[in-house]
């Protein structure tokens, strides 16, 4: 019976008083949806459409009424029927009808299965959000398309099937066990939320302190010597001597990241003006404007298109990384330079603007000293980051867990 429609690892002895059926044995036969144009008066039923159902949810206030013949009452809703998604990028998702607060068909698009006997449409619900009915669904695609959710394949998914006091009291605790995974998953998630806020939270410590507001303020151009690089071009690409060059893609809020590093030529006036040195600090002037990282000479040459400023210190009493965090506060926190980008078409920060910025200009010791404790700070805060959010992938697979237990009888 079960033969091709799941995978062969997946069968399992099941424990005594189970066994394997097909949908379409254990419930009425999959009948197709409503076709009737939704209207917003109280005209008919309610016509519940997929895009009413949103995150296994429906909010029944904003499902559309529609105009209805006698035969409609063939589509009407009732507590316990299952419906499943014919296309989209839903297709094969399924939702549980439990309480419907006036008369309701289901629309076209939708497929409705309601169990027989023997069947409670719980246990049926919980199986199709398993692995094991996924499996079954996405071996029908062919080629590129979509799944093909039709009554023919919904009727041939098979599951196992035990007794129905044993199906009462898997479904109650599949669902007692996914309400706690949905704490847990909301608990991490609002942990995470925090971790991720630590950074701005740490800037504004610094650069709000009592200390903070007595510092100097100098202008950008008195500071650095401010260079952009050159555009991209096809015909630089096709180039005899490609060299490696940064765009703004590269370029991140407080590091440079390689892994998609692009080529093209550049004259040797070129690569002597632009190459990257050690300390230089890179300020994207479009995309997200501001976005500052250092070069820490991650390759011996590199240099950068023209949408990177590149900011080369011509005062020796400058710590690149203090000026790093002060930008990284300047734009995600303070909007200290709000409005200095021209909008014309797209948000960009020329040269000339970039060189009015006022920049705080402690000491040196404390530049040194600032940038040493926000680094750290902000590595801690990235390791705190990475461990929850390994936290959240590991509860995010409970869900699965638990359902393989259920429908193998070990749960």
């Amino acid at each position: 019976m079960i033969e091709g429609a799941i995978q062969a690892k997946e069968v399992k002895a099941l424990p005594d008083g189970w066994r394997w059926v097909r949908l379409g044995e254990v419930c009425e036969k999959p009948q197709y949806g409503y076709t009737a144009s939704a209207e917003s008066a109280k005209v008919g039923p309610k016509l519940l459409r997929i895009t009413d159902i949103q995150n296994g949810e429906v909010n029944w206030e904003s499902v559309p009424y529609c105009r209805c013949g006698a035969e409609a009452s063939t589509y009407a809703l009732k507590s316990g029927d299952i419906l499943f998604a014919r296309t989209g990028g839903t297709t094969g998702k399924s939702f549980l009808i439990k309480d419907i607060p006036s008369e309701a068909i289901f629309a076209s698009y939708l497929i409705r299965v309601r169990t027989k006997d023997g069947l409670i449409p719980e246990y049926l619900y919980f199986f199709l959000q398993s692995d094991m009915y996924w499996n079954q669904v996405l071996a029908s695609k062919r080629g590129g398309a979509q799944p093909n959710m039709n009554a023919t394949l919904l009727g041939g998914v098979v599951f196992p099937l035990p007794p129905l006091p044993e199906q009462k009291r898997i479904a109650a605790r599949v669902q007692e066990l996914m309400q706690d995974v949905e704490r847990a998953r909301a608990a991490c998630e609002a942990q995470l939320k925090a971790a991720k806020a630590l950074p701005r939270a740490y800037l504004r410590q610094v650069f709000e302190s009592d200390e903070a507001k007595k510092w100097e303020r100098r202008r950008l151009g008195e500071l650095f010597d401010v260079q952009q690089g050159v555009a991209m071009s096809p015909h630089r690409r096709e180039g005899i001597s490609p060299r490696p060059f940064l765009r703004t893609l590269n370029v991140l809020w407080g590091r440079v990241d390689l892994s998609a590093l692009d080529k093209m030529d550049f004259t040797d006036d070129e690569v002597s003006k632009l190459s990257l040195k050690p300390g230089d600090l890179l300020v994207c002037e479009g995309g997200e404007v501001g976005r500052t990282a250092i070069w820490r000479g991650e390759i011996d040459i590199c240099l950068y298109q023209n949408h990177i400023h590149r900011l080369r210190k011509i005062d020796s009493a400058l710590v690149p990384d203090f000026f790093m965090y002060w930008m990284q506060a300047a734009f995600q926190v303070f909007s200290s330079y709000s409005g200095q980008e021209s909008i014309t078409t797209i948000p960009n920060l020329s040269g000339n603007r970039l060189k009015a910025f006022l920049f705080p200009f402690p000491s040196v010791e404390v530049q040194k000293r600032i940038a040493a404790e926000l680094q750290a700070k902000m590595e801690e805060a990235e390791r705190l980051v990475a461990s929850i959010e390994k936290q959240l992938e590991a509860i995010k697979a409970l869900p699965q867990a638990i359902l393989s237990k259920a429908f193998s009888g070990e749960l």
